[in-house]
Order: structure tokens, then C-alpha cells, then sequence
């Protein structure tokens, strides 16, 4: 599954630096696909190409956020999600809404970074 940041973030920024994917914005900071990843092109949920340098709505105006679909819990990367490990208020936590299985995140980590 992604991690999500929860309304206990104090916007403090020490988890942004720490994602190998680039998954993690400040609150109300457009984001794109193409930050920090090999990806070209992405293809939406509804079925739409856009262009992976496209930028999209902020996931939250408020707090940091991350982007479920660049999250891979830091899988393939570190033994633990970096986030999670350097956030001073625990906010950083498990998102229900997206459960993924380990071959899910590895694979999506290849999607995101295809040479390495």
C-alpha cells in the first residue's frame, strides 16, 4: 500500500528530501509524473494519455502530500519507507485506500525507474 501524511503534519519538509520516487509534495504544490522518475508518458486510471511533464492538482492545499501512484514505500530502495522513518510526528502512515502487495510496489518501482 501507499503511505498517506496525515492532518498531524506540522509541514515541517523532512520526509520530501528522504522519497526516492519524488512522491512527496508540499501542500499545494502542482506535482508531475515526471519528477524524479524515467516516465515519458503516463497512461490515467480513465484511460487518458497525458504527458508525464503534465502538471497536476495538488493532492492537498494544506498539508504535504504524497502521490499514491509514485509511492512504493520505498520498496527496492530501503528496508523501510523513508518518510515514515524521518518524520518527527508519525504522520506519515500506511494509506487503506491503497493496498498494494510487495510485487506490486517493485513493479511499480521499475515503472518508475526502468534503467535502474
Amino acid at each position: 500500500m501507499a503511505i498517506i501524511i496525515t492532518d498531524e503534519c506540522i509541514n515541517c519538509g523532512a520526509c520530501e528530501p528522504e522519497c526516492p520516487n519524488t512522491a512527496i509534495y508540499e501542500g499545494g504544490v502542482e506535482w508531475n509524473w515526471s519528477d524524479g522518475t524515467a516516465l515519458q508518458e503516463v497512461e490515467l486510471e480513465d484511460g487518458t494519455v497525458v504527458s508525464a511533464g503534465e502538471d497536476q492538482e495538488p493532492v492537498s492545499d494544506e498539508f504535504y502530500y504524497i502521490v499514491p501512484g509514485k509511492c512504493t514505500e520505498c520498496i527496492g530502495f530501503h528496508e523501510e519507507p523513508q518518510c515514515a522513518a524521518v518524520c518527527p510526528v508519525d504522520c506519515c502512515v500506511d494509506d487503506p485506500d491503497y493496498q498494494e502487495e510487495e510485487d506490486e510496489l517493485l513493479a511499480k518501482k521499475d515503472w518508475l525507474h526502468p534503467e535502474g
